[in-house]
């Protein structure tokens, strides 16, 4: 195992583009970059480079599209999930898949360690580090937000820092919230968001057009299902993450799939999102259809029960934990 050698979680961001250099800088370490393509669409362009510029040694990047909707979503939708009744799990069900291609690819390049850009106040620096060590507990996570040697503590020091390395990140005036996005979602959260009394703006939506600009005709879909997991749309027999991505098309056009909430983080603050997921709703209303017409009266009502617990569960970052794979077989 080569103790210089660390697998860096990139997304290509100012964060991750600094902490690539950083760790470079810092400890001498040589830094694979890994990325995971779950859906973000445009943000991946030009990716490879970039990451070869600021020192990476070697990047991968991986279509996980497929995989994450087979093995992330379907199940979690078989649980009829919803955290606080509302959050549909679109960042929460993507980490453990990262997490997963991380440390494999740590054992495959022989390195002593992964590293992640989440900060200590967000609830993506436990479901990595969870993920990881439930999979790997020898491997060393490197969390440069959590440690008494990062002092880039301001994306204005940041970007310095970039320029003074020559970091090739487009320095753009700030937007006033952070996006996550993903095949099943995008959340936005931060900046003008904490302010409850603001309102998104109907710029920031990708996905889905406002209701008041929906059609005033309604759009009959029919999804098929077998053994709990849809497998075609209007009879038309589709993989998992086309068949996500067609019904985000037809649930965004329909004004469908907006979310605002103040959720409860599992480090104990509250935290505002505000979520588009277009296909995660129509395939929850879906399942729950079939469930009515499918499911014992008794078993029904003992999900509903447990399923709060289940989404905890993933919501925390405890994706890979016995309990979550004993709920899973209910």
């Amino acid at each position: 195992m080569d103790s210089k050698k660390v697998i860096l979680a990139y997304s290509g961001g100012l964060d991750t583009s600094v902490i690539l250099k950083w760790l470079q800088d810092e400890f001498d370490y040589e830094v694979i970059c890994y990325c995971a393509d779950l859906g973000q669409a445009e943000e991946l362009d030009g990716l490879e480079d970039k990451a070869k510029k600021t020192g990476a040694s070697k990047i991968y990047i991986e279509d996980l599209r497929e995989e994450f909707v087979r093995d992330y979503v379907f199940p979690a939708y078989r649980a009829d999930v919803a955290y606080e009744g509302l959050y549909l799990l679109g960042t929460s069900l993507a980490r453990p898949l990262i997490a997963k291609r991380l440390v494999d690819v740590a054992r495959k390049e022989g390195a002593h360690a992964v590293a992640h850009g989440a900060t200590g106040k967000g609830n993506d620096q436990v479901r990595f580090e969870l993920g990881c060590w439930a999979l790997y507990p020898e491997i060393k996570i490197i969390a440069p937000w959590k440690m008494d040697e990062w002092e880039l503590t301001s994306r204005e020091k940041m970007i310095d820092y970039a320029k003074k390395h020559g970091i090739d990140v487009p320095v753009t005036k700030k937007k006033p919230y952070s996006m996550d996005r993903n095949l099943l979602h995008i959340s936005f959260e931060g900046g003008i968001l904490e302010d409850l009394w603001n309102e998104p703006d109907e710029s920031m939506f990708v996905l889905s057009c406002s209701p008041e600009k929906a059609p005033d005709k309604p759009t009959s879909v029919v999804i098929s299902f077998h053994n709990g997991d849809p497998v075609a749309i209007d009879g038309k027999k589709m993989s998992p993450a086309n068949l996500l991505a067609k019904l985000n098309e037809l649930g965004g056009a329909n004004g469908i799939g907006r979310v605002d909430i103040v959720e409860n983080r599992y480090i104990g603050m509250k935290s505002r999102g505000v979520y588009e997921t277009p296909g995660g709703t129509i395939l929850k209303a879906a399942h729950r259809g079939i469930e009515q017409i499918t499911m014992d009266k008794e078993v029904m009502h003992l999900r509903d029960e447990l399923m709060p617990r289940y989404a905890a569960l993933v919501y925390n970052g405890y994706w890979f934990s016995p309990e979550r794979e004993v709920l899973q077989t209910l």
